[in-house]
């Protein structure tokens, strides 16, 4: 399964962006989707989810910023970011959230500065 993120940027602290992730290889359906992201010098931890069903689940620290969303038709899952801090800053990834990860692919950088 190949994963393609994309929708990273520069932005300043209080603005917004909206990431994309397409899975190919899959019956992307049937996955339960997360996002993730990588801190410069941490490691890589969940920041929200969606089930099958349309369950979602956020950290603490993004809850009520943060918007996760999956389009099944286009085998894509989508992060939409708001009210964006200087600790949002790193690597973003999407991946499946049960059984053997994906292969991780690039991931989409976002910088938000202060």
């Amino acid at each position: 399964v190949q994963l393609q993120a994309s929708g990273g940027g520069f932005v300043q602290t209080g603005g917004s962006l909206k990431l994309s992730c397409t899975a190919s290889g899959s019956i992307f359906s049937l996955d339960a989707m997360g996002w993730y992201r990588q801190a410069p010098g941490r490691q890589r931890e969940l920041v929200a989810s969606i089930s099958t069903d349309y369950r979602t689940n956020y950290a603490d620290s993004v809850k009520g910023r943060f918007t996760i969303s999956r389009d099944n038709a286009k085998d894509t899952v989508y992060l939409q970011m708001d009210s964006l801090k200087p600790e949002d800053t790193g690597v973003y990834y999407c991946n499946r959230l049960y059984g053997s990860v994906w292969n991780w692919g690039q991931g989409t950088l976002v910088t938000v500065s202060s």
